[in-house]
């Protein structure tokens, strides 16, 4: 029995450091959100406080996939990807509205973004997929047809939510995962050739604000009090931050509410500016020693299941931050992704601390299991 079996190792190889990490982020990120809430006019928010009662919920999510073997989660692996699949056909069906999207579940009390569990759902369902079909030689395309089914399926639900930043970072993990087992280089170059060549028609399945946000990453100053006001703002708080921030709760752009999106997507704008380049810097290192300790313990795991579930895991980390910063920084078009564990939103932090429970699974099996 693989499931909840006691075993005093788990506990004596608990992973600190990955654990020490992702709180410090954490609690940096309650420090920022409840920034983003105080103004000059009035300083009761509280959005910080939701989001602590979401990690704390994140954290009991954590407990659960830590405790269950991840083997035993990689035999449930296509159950809980039909549940995710479904779940994003009942938002399409009947979900809520907000904001023009629908992308929510509302269970009276509270709001549930199934395409965020889908994140990790895709993580799970692919391994156990090539755990299923090892491969001694690089994947053929033509052998890939089937996980390209499991991430295309998803990724159309989600863009008709329309979430295109979410779309993206499920195909892109998928596709990192992909070029992680082994792919045919004439492959590869096929299927790169194939994307490019559908970028056009992409083109035209656009909602036209999704358009005006790539057109405007070329020339946001084309339109400064439109669409080019997220990211203009997001730049002039970035940089009146200086080497050293104006100090909490002393940005001017935050406190005057000029930048949009504050508490989610343009969370780290929000942080630059009171902290500066030298906070800016410091959080971007503790983002990146996050990644290098997860790609360690894909490195160190003891089967192919663990190595891609932990690589996995990294990579959907890796690539949000990666998008977000570079959002923010005004270097790629803003596609809506938020900033992991500091944006504020409670299925995204949820769902993203149960895959740092897997990740902890992989990490300390590794000294019980065998190869």
């Amino acid at each position: 029995m693989i499931f909840l079996k006691y075993d005093r190792r788990i506990f004596q190889n608990f992973d600190w450091m990955l654990f020490a990490l992702v709180m410090s982020i954490c609690a940096i990120g309650i420090i920022n959100i409840y920034s983003t809430g105080f103004s000059l006019i009035d300083n009761r928010s509280p959005l910080y406080l939701k989001q602590l009662q979401w990690i704390m919920l994140g954290l009991s999510l954590m407990l659960v996939t830590f405790l269950i073997d991840y083997r035993a989660i990689n035999q449930a692996a296509y159950i809980i990807y039909a549940i995710s699949i479904a779940s994003l056909v009942f938002v399409a069906l009947f979900g809520h509205t907000a904001n023009g999207a629908q992308r929510w579940i509302s269970f009276g009390f509270l709001l549930f973004q199934p395409s965020e569990l889908m994140k990790v759902t895709i993580i799970i369902a692919l391994a156990r997929y090539f755990d299923d079909h090892k491969s001694n030689e690089p994947y053929l395309l033509r052998e890939l047809f089937v996980p390209f089914l499991m991430v295309i399926v998803p990724g159309v639900l989600i863009l008709k939510q329309p979430d295109l930043g979410t779309a993206l970072v499920t195909i892109i993990v998928s596709a990192s995962i992909v070029l992680f087992i082994g792919m045919n280089w004439k492959s590869i170059l096929i299927a790169v050739a194939s994307v490019l060549a559908m970028l056009p028609l992409a083109w035209l399945f656009l909602k036209d604000y999704q358009k005006d946000r790539l057109l405007t990453f070329l020339s946001p100053e084309s339109d400064p009090l439109g669409t080019g006001y997220h990211i203009i703002q997001s730049m002039i708080a970035i940089g009146s931050g200086g080497f050293l921030g104006k100090g909490f709760l002393k940005g001017s752009q935050t406190q005057l509410k000029f930048l949009p999106e504050q508490q989610t997507d343009f969370v780290f704008s929000v942080f630059a500016e009171e902290w500066g380049f030298v906070g800016g810097l410091v959080l971007m290192l503790m983002f990146i020693s996050l990644i290098i300790w997860g790609l360690k313990i894909a490195w160190h795991s003891k089967d192919l299941l663990g190595t891609i579930l932990a690589f996995g895991i990294t990579a959907l980390i890796a690539w949000q931050v990666v998008i977000n910063m570079g959002m923010v920084l005004g270097m790629i078009p803003v596609v809506g992704i938020p900033l992991p564990f500091l944006s504020y939103g409670g299925s995204a932090i949820v769902t993203l601390l149960g895959a740092i429970g897997l990740l902890m699974n992989v990490s300390v099996r590794r000294f019980i299991l065998q190869r």
